[in-house]
């Protein structure tokens, strides 16, 4: 509906209308199941004699009032409120019926399975208030929110200000009237209610308050919540942020609630941050994820400051929240937590993601065009995010760390409360480091694409028992035909010798050369006429934002000697080059295959681990020539159980071998294994293979026809959770029958009874198969339900399906199954040049992928062909 899409230009128009002042927002919670009731009375001045509209999604409105006198009904459509003849202050007062959503968007409800309580949350970022309480619904419309909650009486009722003493009511009814807020956009109200169980603490703010602290999550998982841990990191998060932003905390109290079913990783709602319950640690977990949790955890708690005391005005400085929580929250586990290597992990998870998105034709400035709500809705993503962070830690390293605090000090004190846009920030920077930004954010705020950096090394010929000598020294910037832009860089040039021998050689670090680089060609005169370290680095220590290429002889040496690394960053960056010319084409996967699984067997980065696993995953299933995998798969698999066996007992490694064993496994010897683990005959020593891996296990099995329906519900028996439900709905999509696969296709397309999560859950089983003809047949069907999906279903659920869905494990496949993917995308682009730009753009992403993964594929089956007849490299 059109309604629903906001664009900045009537955002823009209706700012300079009405200026906001009070939202009153009563809701009666205790309706039944489907629907619950609102009524919003908002405050506000405007123009004399002007018309707006307010905004709302609801079931039905009962009455509408302007001012004391009724407006008429039709004045509701579209999803729009219009009022007309505006005085200079206002009152409008709107009572409606809304509907609750199984979606993860607007006031979601949730039944648990275990009790059969009931729990619900807010999500309202982007646009999504509207569906709660009438609202000028967007980010520069600042207003203080008070909420009225009718709720049953045994619940806890949590908003943005302090939870009040309910007052009793009928029908074991309460009702709870919170204080106002402070000045926030509308996106920033919570409301979670439910029976939700509290761990309380406290700390002291850097201005003498007491800042209560408030850890929640479902009464069933009450056993599992460490919520001394998560406040600990919290308290750590407070001191360092208000030290280096000389700020103190905004609002009056701050609670953090592990709420079922979430969307995204967190939410920074003022004074009442939601989290993904996947974060209450029911199995043990890679360290991996637990470091992720810390890092939300610090990177809601940034936004505290860096999105909710000061906003953007609208969402193509969405750049502003995000990249600076995201940087921020690094900054801080690696200073403030025990994760002091947070930098390797955001160099292997995050600025990979940045290099992805940024290659994509869909790539965007980091201050993207944003021209309704459907853009911003996709824009979530790896350049507003990542690459955003990624260039703020390269402008700390070009003015220095004290004058960017300092600017970034005086910004918030100057508007607080307040809206802003990019030139607010950059004179502020500006203004203490001294430095000329406007061309600095043309060129990395303002524009897209990543470059590559290339070492060209000139040597001069060993003499004997000396090295080589470099002769010259440059630095070669190249950049993309569609983003031709050169960037300047501040990086470092790390040059590492091989010390010792065997097993005990390591690389030790012996040159460091710290400089700007700029333009084509940068040449490095301090390394003219020095000895040729064995193995030299470009960006050591990951300051700048580009793509890096390891000379020939650095790139064998880092394959002979990854382990050699004393630290996790220079061997996360060799892997990250080496992944990055896998994707290109220019490494053959099965290259790239075997050094993953020699580098997994002694990294001690999780992190670094996790990544590795996943792009393994990706190299065998997308990268290689596809007639090769017949025989690469088994030898994968077989590796994997080999290096699962030989990990060190109950570490972070053996667990995650297990889990990529699970997704891996094919043939008799590693479903034997899989099987023998989760029935208990075999072991592995140390390994708990409790309830989340036995899920994982089972997965497996059913992937490789070794299980079916019948083990899964016993299963599920034994794991009568939210969890397990969800959990048995991806194992179910996987059981490899042609049956099934149109049941979960039908689950997830035709139907809107799946909550969010169990989608999720469907899609995610869905495409695992061991024999890829099962998936042919809904190729086709893809591309002809696209046009459905987006018209019918909420923007969360169906980019879920056409990410999800999209038919990529075929890509390359088009001789073994009739099904040419890049043909099929590519006349559906052709046949709908009009559809939502939204839509296009999350195709358009699909076919990269699809044609890289074709390009590849032609890489790994050269060098294929050009070192036949050799054994498989994987062993």
């Amino acid at each position: 509906m059109p309604g629903e899409n906001l664009t900045r230009a009537e955002a823009q128009e209706r700012a300079r209308t009405v200026t906001t002042s009070t939202y009153d927002v009563v809701l009666d919670l205790t309706r039944g199941e489907r629907v619950f009731g609102s009524t919003t009375t908002l405050r506000f001045d405007a123009t004399s004699g002007t018309s707006t509209f307010l905004d709302l999604i609801a079931e039905s409105v009962e009455s509408i009032t302007l001012n004391g006198a009724a407006v008429d009904a039709a004045a509701f459509a579209d999803s729009r409120i219009a009022l007309t003849g505006l005085a200079e202050h206002n009152v409008v007062e709107v009572v409606a019926t809304c509907r609750y959503m199984n979606t993860g968007e607007g006031l979601h409800r949730f039944v648990d399975p275990v009790d059969s309580e009931v729990y619900l949350y807010t999500q309202f970022e982007v646009a999504d208030s509207r569906r709660v309480f009438a609202v000028f619904e967007q980010p520069d419309l600042k207003a203080t929110f008070t909420f009225t909650v009718t709720a049953p009486a045994h619940w806890t009722v949590v908003s943005n200000t302090a939870t009040p003493d309910p007052e009793p009511s009928t029908g074991g009814a309460a009702t709870w009237r919170f204080a106002p807020t402070e000045v926030i956009s509308s996106y920033l109200t919570a409301i979670v209610a439910g029976p939700y169980h509290r761990v309380s603490g406290e700390l002291t703010s850097i201005d003498g308050r007491t800042i209560p602290l408030g850890v929640y999550c479902r009464a069933s998982l009450a056993e599992h919540l460490d919520a001394e841990e998560i406040m600990d990191i919290t308290r750590a998060g407070f001191t360092f942020y208000e030290k280096a932003f000389d700020q103190p905390y905004p609002f009056t109290k701050y609670d953090q609630l592990f709420v079922p079913e979430f969307n995204a990783g967190a939410m920074e709602n003022a004074g009442a941050v939601t989290i993904v319950e996947n974060y209450v640690f029911r199995s043990k977990v890679p360290e991996a994820t637990v470091e992720r949790r810390a890092v939300t955890i610090l990177h809601e708690l940034a936004h505290m400051w860096f999105g909710d005391l000061v906003t953007m005005r609208w969402w193509n400085d969405l750049w502003l929240n995000e990249s600076f929580a995201e940087f921020a929250s690094h900054l801080a586990t690696a200073e403030a937590t025990r994760w002091t290597s947070a930098w390797t992990t955001f160099s292997s998870m995050e600025k990979s993601w940045a290099y992805n998105q940024d290659q994509l034709p869909s790539t965007h400035p980091i201050v993207a065009p944003i021209n309704d709500l459907e853009d911003v809705e996709v824009n979530f993503d790896g350049i507003t995010y990542a690459k955003g962070a990624s260039v703020l830690k390269q402008l700390v390293a070009w003015v220095g760390r004290d004058a960017f605090l300092a600017g970034v000090q005086r910004y918030f004190a100057k508007h607080a409360f307040s809206n802003t846009e990019l030139p607010d920030l950059l004179a502020e920077l500006e203004a203490t480091s001294g430095r000329e930004l406007g061309s600095w954010s043309k060129i990395w705020l303002e524009a897209a694409g990543v470059t590559l950096l290339r070492p060209d090394i000139v040597s001069e010929p060993a003499r004997e028992g000396e090295g080589e000598t470099i002769a010259s020294f440059a630095v070669v910037q190249e950049a993309p035909d569609e983003h031709p832009e050169l960037r300047p860089h501040r990086l470092v040039i790390g040059g590492y010798d091989v010390v010792g021998d065997g097993a005990a050689a390591r690389l030790e670090r012996t040159v460091r050369i710290e400089l700007d680089v700029d333009g084509a060609r940068t040449d490095v005169p301090e390394l003219a006429g020095t000895r040729r370290p064995d193995l030299i680095l470009l960006n050591d220590e990951d300051l700048a934002y580009a793509k890096v290429r390891l000379d020939e002889r650095s790139l064998a040496t880092a394959v002979a000697h990854l382990g050699g690394f004393a630290e996790s960053l220079p061997r996360a960056l060799v892997l990250a080059s080496a992944w990055d010319m896998t994707r290109d084409g220019e490494w053959a996967a099965r290259d790239f295959m075997d050094l993953a699984l020699t580098a997994v067997a002694t990294e001690s980065d999780s992190s670094v681990v996790q990544v590795l696993l996943r792009q393994l995953a990706t190299a065998l299933g997308s990268y290689t020539a596809p007639e090769a995998r017949r025989g690469l798969e088994p030898a994968v698999a077989g590796r994997l159980l080999e290096l699962a066996r030989a990990a060190a007992p109950a570490s972070d490694t053996q667990l995650q071998l297990v889990r990529a064993l699970a997704a891996h496994a094919v043939g008799a010897d590693t479903l034997d294994a899989l099987a023998g683990l989760l029935d208990g005959t075999t072991a592995l020593p140390g390994l708990a293979v409790d309830t989340d891996l036995r899920w994982t296990l089972l997965q497996g099995l059913v992937a490789g026809g070794r299980a079916g329906a019948q083990e899964i519900d016993a299963e599920l028996e034994r794991d009568a959770t939210a969890i397990g439900h969800q959990s048995a709905a991806r194992v179910r999509a996987a059981i490899p029958t042609t049956a099934n696969k149109a049941r979960a296709w039908a689950d997830v397309v035709d139907s809107d009874a799946l909550p969010n999560a169990v989608q999720s859950n469907v899609i995610g089983g869905f495409p695992q198969v061991p024999d890829r003809a099962l998936l042919a047949p809904f190729a086709r069907a893809y591309f002809d339900v696209l046009d459905r999906v987006w018209t019918e279903k909420t923007s969360e659920m169906a980019q879920n399906i056409v990410v999800g869905l999209y038919p990529h494990r075929l890509a390359g496949l088009a001789r073994q199954h009739g099904v040419d993917v890049v043909a099929l995308t590519e006349e559906w682009l052709d046949a709908h040049p009009d559809a939502a730009p939204a839509l296009r753009r999350l195709v358009v992403e699909n076919l990269d992928a699809a044609r890289r993964a074709v390009r590849a594929q032609e890489a790994d089956r050269a060098e294929a062909a050009r070192r036949a007849p050799e054994a498989d490299p994987t062993r």
